[in-house]
């Protein structure tokens, strides 16, 4: 009776240690096969401060803060944001909102919350976040709708009026 729990587990074992293993060797730059691959097509021509997408300066002003969004915006945010984030500057699995609206520009935070991908790949303080975090941001696949509404979101959690 021993004898095929035995080897039912180590079938199982081996199984998992085969699943785990099995990766191809670091390149010599030190990255794998597998590395995701940048949606940027020149790393020269981003710019950290305005992020990668279609905002910028031109289509993001905003005025006095949309309670009615921002209430939208934290329904959608409690559905796709909050597993990983919390409205204080304390990290969850990705960091705070706390503040952030003061550290980034609108068209950045815009551009981040659709289009994260190649932001990641690219921008050297979400890739010191990533190091801090461990886990990527998932595209959430926002409209532009979502977007400006978790944005109010943001403002509203950081005392914009």
């Amino acid at each position: 009776m021993k004898q095929p729990i035995f080897t039912v587990l180590t079938a199982v074992a081996l199984t998992m240690l085969m699943a785990c293993g099995g990766q191809e060797p670091a390149s010599s730059e030190g990255q794998t096969k597998n590395a995701p691959k940048s949606m940027v097509a020149d790393a020269s021509s981003y710019d950290p401060k305005r992020g990668e997408g279609k905002y910028n300066a031109g289509n993001t002003a905003f005025g006095a803060l949309d309670a009615g969004l921002a209430g939208k915006g934290e329904a959608i945010a409690g559905t796709k944001c909050f597993s990983c984030h919390k409205t204080t500057d304390e990290r969850l699995v990705g960091p705070g909102w706390k503040g952030v609206t003061a550290r980034r520009q609108p068209y950045w935070i815009l551009n981040f919350i659709t289009n994260p991908d190649p932001m990641i790949d690219k921008d050297p303080e979400v890739q010191a976040q990533l190091e801090l975090c461990l886990v990527r941001m998932p595209n959430q696949n926002l409209s532009d709708d979502e977007a400006r509404q978790i944005f109010e979101f943001m403002r509203k959690n950081d005392g914009t009026k």
